[in-house]
């Protein structure tokens, strides 16, 4: 492990600090899927194209394309739990703002300010948990970590459908804000300081930075992730849209996105304890990226009469299942990723970067093959691609003799 890496003591390692961790990334992500139930209903009041949909389904990962090496920078020297606490009260500002927009243009701009909030909350989250959780649960907690996306999406996109049918999105925007005050608190309370970095001056950090981006694992990993995001984003972010031009009621349609997005978190879960039970990461990897090709290819390259559409939410249901296993699998990578000398939050920071690119890029590149082709029906050809890139970049990151592909425990 980097020697960079903050040592704790026992007393530091408590389960409730990093449930809370996750938690708190858990209200961070929420800002992200609370728009796709929300789509069909901005669309009609702000008057918005599918491809301008899939801008503001993306917009919110151009903070983290831009800025997650600088996220890494500032927790060098002001601490990851400063930073996370600093991102949530971004989304609290971003989320309030966005309930006074008058317009799509307005609208954009808030989800830009919730972006920088998102990022500084991904970036951090898994240093954190890395650095509270007891050694014994560490695969376990890091698990979590990585379910905390699909834990959102399960949460965001069903209570946002149900939300809407009884209060406008102006005023469900305003109680997400309010309710992401909670995790602040229990960080400021639970959480400890001084076993979550930071300290390092300005010079240091910049060199740990600068050895960690001249890593080439560092941006094969980032290519990784990113091939899994830019499919899973755009697929999961677009499914309440897809299952109501399928003739189901929004409530329905939300349910079975949301049972969709809930299986990711079960998988990052499943995956933690794979780890933790001695599976290499590199099958894992290889396994999940096949698995989400061919359900892709199952889910959108038939057309399922409206009889057999729970043969297509399963499909897409064990296209988000096994897919999990990318993230909870690199995330664990990430920090021994992290050369000699480097920066662990920095690595995840370079990550963050190259794969918000994929979560920024694939709500857009697949709106606009929607459009090109007149359906959804083409959406598998993103998937097939970027599993493909996805097949090769595990083999160039883990080839066979690499000692990577034996790390299983913390």
């Amino acid at each position: 492990m980097n020697s960079t890496n903050n040592s704790v003591d026992t007393h530091q390692r408590t389960d409730s600090a990093w449930i809370i961790t996750v938690f708190a990334g858990v209200m961070a992500a929420l800002h992200i899927w609370k728009l796709p139930s929300a789509i069909p209903v901005l669309q009609e009041q702000l008057h918005l194209s599918l491809i301008f949909s899939g801008v503001l389904l993306g917009v919110v990962q151009v903070a983290g394309m831009l800025g997650g090496l600088s996220m890494s920078l500032l927790a060098e020297i002001y601490s990851q739990r400063k930073i996370m606490i600093l991102g949530l009260l971004l989304l609290v500002l971003g989320s309030a703002l966005g309930s006074f927009s008058p317009n799509a243009a307005m609208l954009l701009g808030t989800r830009v300010i919730e972006g920088a909030g998102v990022i500084m909350c991904s970036v951090m989250g898994p240093g954190l948990v890395r650095a509270h959780a007891p050694l014994k649960r560490m695969n376990l907690a890091v698990g979590w970590w990585a379910a905390f996306m699909g834990i959102a999406t399960f949460f965001g996109v069903l209570g946002t459908a149900i939300a809407l049918r009884f209060i406008s999105w102006q005023i469900w925007w305003l109680v997400l804000a309010a309710l992401t005050v909670i995790p602040i608190i229990l960080i400021l309370k639970f959480v400890s300081g001084s076993a979550s970095g930071g300290g390092a001056n300005a010079r240091v950090a910049l060199r740990r930075i600068a050895v960690t981006a001249a890593s080439g694992k560092i941006w094969v990993s980032g290519v990784i992730f990113g091939c899994y995001t830019v499919q899973w984003m755009a697929i999961v972010g677009f499914l309440p849209t897809v299952f109501r031009e399928d003739g189901l009621s929004p409530i329905l349609g939300g349910l079975f996105s949301a049972v969709v997005g809930g299986l990711n978190a079960l998988g990052a879960i499943i995956t933690g304890l794979l780890l933790q039970r001695g599976i290499a990461g590199k099958r894992l990897l290889l396994g999940s990226f096949v698995i989400m090709a061919v359900m892709a290819v199952l889910t959108f390259a038939i057309d399922y009469p409206k009889t057999l559409v729970l043969v297509q939410v399963l499909c897409v249901g064990l296209f988000s299942l096994c897919g999990a296993a990318v993230p909870a699998t690199m995330t664990r990578l990430a920090v021994d990723l992290a050369p000699e000398g480097g920066s662990a939050p920095a690595a995840m920071g370079l990550m963050q970067q190259i794969f918000n690119i994929g979560n920024f890029t694939g709500p857009m590149l697949v709106a606009w093959l929607v459009v090109l082709t007149g359906g959804w029906s083409s959406t598998w050809w993103v998937s097939v691609f970027f599993g493909t890139l996805g097949l090769a970049m595990v083999l160039v990151l883990l080839p066979r003799n690499s000692p990577l592909n034996s790390i299983q425990h913390a």
